[in-house]
This record gives C-alpha cells, structure tokens and sequence, in this order.
C-alpha cells in the first residue's frame, strides 16, 4: 500500500499513474528511477511553459534556461512534499504538470520584477502614457482623438480609482507588466486582479461616456 493512500484509492487509479507512486514511494534503485523519470518530466513541462510565456516575460536563452531547470527543482520538491494528496481525479502526469506550471510562472513573475527594478509605485507622469494610443489600436487617422481620449483617461486614473485600482491599471495598460508578475508583486490571485481590473474599466468607462469621449454602447 502507498503511504498516505487508501488501497481504495490506489486502485481507483489508472495502471500509469500506480505505478509512478509505486515507484516514487519505493526504496533503493526503484525510487531512484522514478526520481529521475520526474525530474526528467518536470523538466520537458517547465522548459515548455517558460517557452510559451517567454515573449511576454522577456526572457531567453540561458536565462530561460536556468528559469526552467530552478521551477523543474522546485516543482519536483513540491510533488514529493505534496505526494500525498494525490487521489487520482486526473493522471498523475497532469497533476504534475500544475506544479511545473505555477513554479515557472511564480520564477518568471520574480525575473520580471528583479530585471526591471521596478516596483508598483510607478509614476503616472511616465510617456509610456503617449504610447497608449498605439497600444489600444489607434490608427494614424486617429491619434488626435486617441491623444484626447488618452488624456480623459489619464485624469480619471487620477481621480476616481482607489489607490489599489490605480496601480493594478497602470501597471497592466500603462506599463505592460505581465499579469503574472503582478500577480507575485502584490502577492495576490489572478481572480483578485482580474476583479480590481473589472471595477477599474467600469469606473473609468462611466466617467468616459459622461463626458462623451465613448457613447454608451461603445466598449472601453
């Protein structure tokens, strides 16, 4: 019987995740081969994912490299510390997988913050504000309204967010900071932020159509 498993819940089951508890909750060579067949699989997993996030996180090379192998160590701790709350509701290689997925997010998030040296009390007088425009799809033909539109919403920002709600916006729109890494800096949840986010757009865009900069059937 697996330690920290049922016999029930073992056979419950399916035939590939057993036998990667059994080899995993083993002594002497059989676990040693499991340890290395995880390690192995984490690593795949987590260089993977760090690939897939690498444009957004600004990271290449040996230092997404190192990125991955420090998640795949971290993760693999993790699943073993964790091994026993394993009760076959997915296969064992998926729910692995989850632990390879927040180990590379939470060390992308953590490079971000490092490289830029940056934290959340970031000005709102930056030019990244005249760049705005570009980022929500003004056209040239545009730029001047975006420029007038910007500016509206440069004063709403000021004056009708909470303190919270205006760092969450700046960073996210303003600044482009990846989600995940503002995620780890305020040490919330992408759920927390989504939210913030949501009343932030809703407060602004009110403030928007009242003084008739978007009509009130137009997105903003």
């Amino acid at each position: 019987m697996t330690p920290g498993h049922s016999d029930g819940a073992v056979a419950s089951v399916d035939q590939e995740s057993a036998e990667w508890l059994r080899q995993l909750t083993s002594r002497g060579r059989d676990r040693d081969e499991g340890l290395r067949r995880l390690h192995q699989l984490l690593l795949r997993a987590c260089s993977r994912e760090a690939q897939r996030r690498s444009s957004r996180a600004g990271v290449g090379g040996p230092e997404l490299d190192d990125v991955a192998n420090q998640a795949a160590s971290d993760a693999m701790l993790a699943v073993l510390g964790k091994l026993h709350e394993f009760r076959g509701e997915s296969r064992f290689t998926t729910w692995v997988y989850k632990f390879a997925m927040f180990e590379v997010s939470a060390k992308l998030g953590r490079h971000y913050w490092n490289a830029a040296d940056a934290n959340l009390e970031r000005r709102l007088d930056t030019d990244a504000w005249l760049r705005l425009p570009d980022r929500l799809g003004v056209s040239p033909a545009e730029v001047a309204d975006g420029r007038a539109l910007v500016a509206a919403l440069r004063r709403a920002v000021e004056r009708e967010l909470t303190d919270h709600q205006r760092k969450v916006f700046v960073a996210l729109v303003v600044d482009g900071v990846p989600l995940d890494a503002l995620v780890l800096e305020l040490g919330s949840s992408r759920g927390a932020v989504y939210k913030t986010m949501f009343d932030a757009r809703r407060k602004l865009r009110a403030v928007l159509v009242a003084d008739g900069y978007l009509n009130p059937g137009e997105r903003g």
